[in-house]
């Protein structure tokens, strides 16, 4: 079995920017009775908190818990509160560029959205996020609007001729990320080896962007095992099949 059970948020924990369900939090709490766990995510650290960690039996195992926000460009441990153990932030020029090079990327890509639902951009410190559909967009139109990810597809081409010198990843349902250059969750989980001491062999990533061009991808290249998952729900029975895995009674 492996030591830390490192998970992504959307789409993996929960539906884009929701809640976990209780299902999922009980099996979460399981496992962070059993093992270390951490997670790596678009969002910044309110989403995280929001979305999961508000979520969780407030007098469970959070110490096994480690979050690793807006893609592993910054870090987070529970010690009697939450603490920020290092965060990789763009400089004012940086986020200047980045948000002009996006504009532009989307205007020529011809897929700007006739509607928006709040701010296309964000600025999350350590990365800036665009949101195709805004920030509030409803979760049946961020399905919709491009699950075959054609659309950011033709948005990262552009942005990795503009912005050759920063990490360009699809997230989400509609979202682009954009961070320092080799700041991404490969990042998060090398600093995951550093900060825990957990070797990277003995991690297991599960997350639904593993495939090129995905947020996830990088974790592939740093020897780290991977599962891809589709949804929440099989997240679920991969979950219980590890506890289950934790349970089961050795033999000499």
């Amino acid at each position: 079995m492996k030591s830390l059970i490192v998970f992504d948020l959307d789409g993996t924990l929960a539906a884009s920017k929701a809640a976990i369900d209780p299902e999922m939090a009980g099996l979460l709490a399981r496992l962070l009775a059993a093992m270390k766990v951490a997670v790596i995510s678009g969002g910044d650290m309110p989403q995280f908190q929001k979305q999961l960690v508000d979520q969780l039996p407030q007098d469970g195992d959070l110490v096994n818990l480690s979050l690793l926000p807006t893609c592993g460009t910054k870090f987070f441990r529970y010690e009697r509160g939450w603490h920020k153990r290092y965060s990789e932030d763009l400089n004012a020029d940086q986020k200047k560029r980045i948000v002009a090079a996006l504009d532009a990327a989307v205007a020529s890509a011809g897929v700007r959205a006739a509607r928006t639902w709040g701010d296309e951009v964000e600025d999350r410190g350590s990365q800036i996020t665009y949101s195709a559909l805004g920030q509030q967009a409803p979760l049946v139109e961020k399905e919709r609007w491009d699950p075959d990810f054609a659309k950011r597809k033709k948005i990262a081409a552009l942005l990795s001729v503009s912005l050759p010198d920063f990490s360009v990843r699809m997230g989400g349902s509609t979202s682009i990320d954009v961070t320092l250059p080799g700041i991404d969750k490969a990042y998060g989980i090398r600093k995951l080896h550093e900060i825990l001491g957990v070797p990277i062999e003995q991690m297991l990533y599960i997350g639904d962007a593993l495939f090129p061009g995905g947020n996830d991808y990088p974790v592939r290249a740093t020897g780290a095992e991977c599962i891809q998952v589709a949804n929440p729900d099989e997240t679920k029975r991969v979950i219980e099949a590890i506890t289950a895995c934790e349970r089961r009674p050795a033999f000499a």
